[in-house]
């Protein structure tokens, strides 16, 4: 069982990351000394390694756009002066001009 990442990790990723590696190293051994043949411990290892360096792209790609998502959340509903407010969202009544004629 892999433990959780704890709280204080920086980087959440890499220790998921880090025992996708040692699972990558352990496995072909373990294999090795159950009576597999040399080839499909070789075989297993570049699997796992793959298997382990696609999830890290697809964990890296997520903390990136989830860190995009919140920027732009973030800044949503501010004003040109940075306080947010309801003239951030652009609403309200307008006159000048564009008034509907009858």
């Amino acid at each position: 069982m892999v433990p959780l990442p704890s709280d204080r990790s920086p980087d959440p990723v890499s220790d998921v990351v880090r025992w996708g590696a040692f699972s990558c190293a352990l496995v072909p051994f373990v294999l090795i000394l159950s009576g597999a043949s040399w080839a499909g411990a070789v075989g297993a290892a570049a699997g796992l390694g793959a298997v382990t360096c696609v999830c890290r792209a697809l964990l890296r790609q997520s903390e990136r756009t989830a860190a995009r998502v919140r920027v732009r959340d973030f800044g949503r509903h501010r004003d040109r002066t940075g306080r947010p407010g309801p003239a951030a969202h652009g609403g309200g009544r307008h006159s000048g001009g564009r008034t509907p004629v009858n």
